[in-house]
């Protein structure tokens, strides 16, 4: 079973949301985002329903809805997901005909590619790097699953520690940008290829991959597949337990009609385990829950104004309670981002 880490001292939130999402660039985002719904809704006569991708379960009850999108909850691992969903096959026509993930190609990634460098990829391999050396693993070979713009790999190139760092992306449009900045890339999903080696790699890291997956476990599985005996295996998603989901449930903007699976860390090591793996440590080091909640309410999209707890500490206290609130969630498992931490048994 997973367990926290606690950091030791507290820290201030590193960056805003507009850092990472210029406001500025979501009105043209906001329709690529309306083209993509209305994509997958013209097939939504095809969409399959699923069992739990955590635990399995067959059990659930209705959750919400949300832009034409049904989502359920499963009773005995508190995972909720989307049933009934796009098939895989249409899945995979969407990831390489979406206007949304080419409007992020084109517009918002370069906008804001250094400073989600530098706020975000840069302090991800300096934990992923931390992680290595605590649980002793070897920097022969890493691999990227779903390497998106490619700032990690090129981030942890730059640093010259890994001998071979390799991207595995999908999309066509992301795939060449990632070749461009001279990543040894994979066009492929995972599922779908073979290494000449086999299990060619000491570490194996996905960042905010699974959540978009028809088949979880099918990903895990092949992910281990290619880590070598006792490699390491992070991979990062949605907390759906944790406080801006918990909090804004459909009107928070990572529910979406690309987000199809919203695990817990509870949950999501009972996957992990199921497929072969030992779960080390679980973290959730969000640092923007409480200004996105914030957010919404400045916006009038959530009314808080039943909740004198909330309206004290994310608008009238903001300046001083904001950051020390947020750090509480962050240290106590319940930030809506989280990491965890597997070894390959």
């Amino acid at each position: 079973m997973a367990r926290f880490i606690c950091q030791k001292k507290c820290k201030k939130s590193m960056f805003k949301e507009n850092d990472i999402r210029p406001k500025d660039l979501l009105e043209g985002q906001k329709k690529a985002v309306e083209a993509d719904i209305r994509t997958l809704l013209d097939r939504k006569s095809e969409f399959v329903e699923v069992a739990c991708p955590a635990c399995g379960g067959n059990d659930f009850v209705s959750k919400f809805e949300k832009n034409g999108f049904k989502y359920v909850e499963c009773p005995k691992c508190l995972t909720f997901y989307m049933s009934p969903r796009p098939t895989l096959r249409i899945l995979t026509a969407f990831l390489e005909n979406s206007q949304n993930y080419a409007y992020w190609s084109k517009y918002i990634f370069p906008a804001s590619e250094e400073t989600r460098r530098m706020k975000i990829f840069s302090p991800r391999v300096d934990r992923v790097l931390g992680l290595c050396k605590k649980h002793r693993v070897s920097m022969d070979a890493l691999l990227e699953v779903g390497a998106g713009f490619g700032t990690f790999c090129e981030e942890l190139k730059g640093r010259k520690i890994f001998k071979r760092v390799v991207a595995i992306e999908p999309s066509p449009t992301l795939a060449a940008v990632c070749r461009k900045k001279g990543i040894e890339t994979v066009e492929s999903t995972i599922e779908n290829i073979e290494f000449k080696h086999g299990k060619s790699f000491d570490l194996v890291v996905n960042f905010e991959v699974i959540e978009h997956l028809f088949s979880p476990r099918e990903f895990v599985i092949a992910c281990r597949k290619l880590l070598k005996p006792s490699g390491l295996f992070i991979i990062t998603c949605p907390n759906g337990r944790g406080f801006d989901i918990k909090t804004l449930g459909p009107v928070s903007d990572t529910i979406d009609h690309e987000h199809l699976n919203y695990f817990n860390p509870e949950s999501l090591a009972v996957l992990l385990t199921s497929c072969g793996f030992k779960v080390l440590e679980s973290i959730t080091p969000g640092v923007l829950d409480a200004e996105l909640v914030r957010n919404k309410v400045i916006e009038g999209k959530f009314d808080i104004a039943g909740q004198p707890f909330l309206n004290e500490i994310l608008v009238e206290e903001w300046d001083r309670l904001g950051s020390i609130f947020q750090d509480f969630l962050s240290f106590q498992g319940l930030s809506s981002n989280m990491w965890l931490v597997a070894k390959n048994c």
